[in-house]
């Protein structure tokens, strides 16, 4: 997985796969998802990053069996 967020247009980009878009929808104004020809998310666009979705922060964290 790659984010990238583009600070002059307050995009961001998340590739959840190397595979080409075939088919872009629009979730609502601010975000859309890119799909493979099978259907398969491969990517999202955020716009208005900020607001939309945090971007400020960003956590990740690998939970394993037993964690909580």
């Amino acid at each position: 997985m790659k984010i990238k967020y583009f600070e002059d247009t307050d995009t961001a980009l998340i590739e959840f796969s190397d595979q080409s878009a075939h088919e872009t929808r629009e979730i609502n104004e601010n975000i859309y998802i890119d799909l493979d020809s099978n259907g398969n998310m491969v990517g999202m666009t955020i716009e208005h990053a900020r607001t939309q979705a945090n971007i400020s922060e960003l956590l990740f964290q690998q939970m394993t069996a037993g964690s909580v």
